[in-house]
């Protein structure tokens, strides 16, 4: 049996797709990856995708898993459009969620400090957010690009330092010589990150099998708790919504935030329960209440 796994071209993305192949040559199952060149990677206008910036990435991938020239596909949880019942229409399933990496961001600087009136580089609205919250006293910076690029603007001197996740970085094998793992009173992440979501076509049982080895309860549960939480707030990537799920006593628990961009508003909710479906609906009641509805707005089309 040999699989294709569809994924994008970046070096990070490649990265992640190996990945999984590793996994299934464990498994005796040979792999051979296809590279694929998304509306994103081209720059396109997030307006031009349905699903907004998040389609931009995954949407070309999808049709090619559809069509048959892939049998799974690859993506970072972060990139698909919200919803579990996204990655579960048009004939695909979510077949698998291999073992989360590191949720957790990491502040990368130049020299190991950040001094007041340091310049902190980050595309995020959400980790903007976050910064002027844990330290007013520092500027906030736009800074993209892919983690080669930013790390190299951080060491030619455009910015003090990065915000990176830190899963991306582990699986780049990228080791910066200041790097500190931000801890969630300091930095709530992105809701999927550090996950992998892995698609196959619903009708292809014998692929859904092989892929169903490389589950990981665990993680799944998180990933589809934090996801049900974006679907019900009318979340994406571009927004500020941070949110970490992780077992809990009585099932999965879930921490998660919503900040105007300044970072002087904030609505934040922790709640534990039995399902992910459970936690979600209950963590979006408790921040719809603290005014999530009304930041979360000003983002919405």
């Amino acid at each position: 049996m040999k699989l294709r796994i569809g994924t994008r071209g970046s070096r990070l993305a490649l990265a992640q797709a190996r990945e999984v192949a590793e996994a299934l040559t464990a498994l005796s199952v040979e792999t051979e990856l296809v590279a694929i060149t998304t509306a994103g990677d081209r720059g396109a206008d997030p307006a031009s995708d349905p699903a907004g910036v998040k389609g931009l990435f995954v949407s070309e991938i999808v049709r090619a898993l559809r069509d048959g020239e892939v049998d799974l596909a690859v993506h970072s949880a972060k990139d698909m459009p919200a919803g579990n019942e996204a990655a579960n229409e048009g004939g695909l399933v979510m077949a698998a969620v291999p073992e989360r990496a590191s949720a957790l961001d990491v502040l990368v600087t130049r020299d190991g400090d950040l001094q007041p009136g340091a310049r902190v580089g980050t595309s995020s609205i959400r980790r903007r957010a976050q910064v002027f919250r844990l330290r007013p006293d520092v500027l906030v910076e736009d800074l993209r690009g892919n983690v080669d690029t930013r790390l190299r603007k951080l060491g030619d001197g455009e910015t003090d330092a990065l915000i990176l996740a830190g899963a991306g970085l582990l699986r780049l094998g990228v080791v910066p010589e200041h790097a500190a793992p931000m801890s969630l009173s300091e930095m709530v992440p992105a809701p999927g990150q550090g996950c992998l979501a892995v698609q196959a076509r619903a009708s292809d049982g014998a692929t859904i099998e092989v892929l169903s080895a490389l589950d990981h309860a665990p993680s799944r549960m998180a990933l589809e708790t934090e996801r049900g939480l974006m679907a019900r707030l009318g979340g994406g990537c571009a927004l500020p919504l941070g949110a970490f799920a992780e077992p809990g006593p009585r099932g999965v628990k879930l921490l998660a935030i919503a900040l105007s961009p300044d970072g002087s508003r904030i609505a934040r909710t922790e709640v534990d329960g039995a399902t992910p479906e459970e936690v979600a609906e209950l963590a979006a009641l408790d921040l719809s209440a603290g005014g999530a509805d009304e930041i979360l707005g000003l983002f919405r089309p």
